[in-house]
């Protein structure tokens, strides 16, 4: 069955998450905002305690965006881990714990006949980052399930 997924590649594979990104976040921080300019029109303990719950429910979305891309990205790895394991000749498999997280991550995208070269351009250190890792791969594999 074929995905309904636009594709992907280097320049659309960023994803945001509508909820987070355009809803709650935006909103707690026109609470904060709201916050401070009370606490500067009228400082008081209470306008003070405002900016304070303000402060905190910034914290609390960020943070709990962080966390879910922090699970992502360990799924991420052991996905990619047990992946090049299978598609690596053996003299690379061995080394794919040299890898960055970074990088992992940044390989997911690629295409199982691209690996190889991929992975032993990262080792040498001709690849430096996940993003030049990405603009290599000519053959993109799409991640519609990003959190």
């Amino acid at each position: 069955m074929a995905s309904r997924e636009a594709p992907q590649d280097y320049a659309s594979h960023r994803r945001l998450n509508p909820l987070h990104h355009f809803v709650a976040t935006p909103l707690l921080l026109a609470w904060l905002v709201y916050a401070l300019a009370g606490l500067a029109r009228d400082p008081s303990v209470e306008t003070g305690f405002q900016v304070v719950l303000g402060l905190g429910l910034v914290a609390l979305a960020v943070s709990s965006r962080l966390m879910a891309l922090t699970v992502q990205d360990r799924v991420i790895r052991l996905e990619m881990l047990i992946r090049l394991r299978g598609v690596l000749p053996p003299e690379l498999a061995d080394r794919v714990g040299e890898l960055p997280r970074r990088h992992l991550i940044a390989l997911r995208f690629a295409a199982d006949v691209e690996l190889p070269v991929l992975v032993r351009r990262a080792l040498e250190g001709e690849l430096a980052s996940g993003d030049a890792i990405k603009r290599e791969i000519r053959t993109w594999q799409p991640d519609h399930l990003r959190a």
